[in-house]
Order: C-alpha cells, then sequence, then structure tokens
C-alpha cells in the first residue's frame, strides 16, 4: 500500500467526511424514541418470560417437595 503525506492525509479525510450524509435533528429525535420503546417492549418480554419459567418451576417443584 503506498504511503502518503500528512497533507494528502488529511485532504482525503475531509473528502470522505464531505460525503457524510448526517441525520436531521427529527430523525435523531424518532430513532431514539423508537429505541425507548423497542427496550421497554424487550423488557417486558423478559419479565413476562421470567414469570413464566418461574411459575413453572414453583409448580414442578412443588410435586416433589
Amino acid at each position: 500500500m503506498a504511503r502518503t503525506n500528512p497533507l494528502q492525509f488529511i485532504q482525503q479525510v475531509r473528502a470522505e467526511v464531505s460525503k457524510v450524509v448526517w441525520p436531521t435533528r427529527r430523525e435523531v429525535f424518532l430513532t431514539t424514541i423508537m429505541v425507548f420503546i423497542m427496550a421497554t417492549l424487550t423488557a417486558i418480554f423478559f419479565a413476562l418470560v421470567d414469570l413464566l419459567i418461574r411459575t413453572g418451576l414453583q409448580g414442578v417443584l412443588g410435586l416433589f417437595g
């Protein structure tokens, strides 16, 4: 791989950064809300699964204890 001098490197970095499409404030807000909703739904799901497993195990152990 060919080596570039620091000036060329900085120019290439600036050229690549100028190609980046930054999200709008609205997109960031909506994505943040979606992440919070999905995290909440995931927490509820795993809480219900935990409750189901705990109840099942208590029922099975209650038969033998």
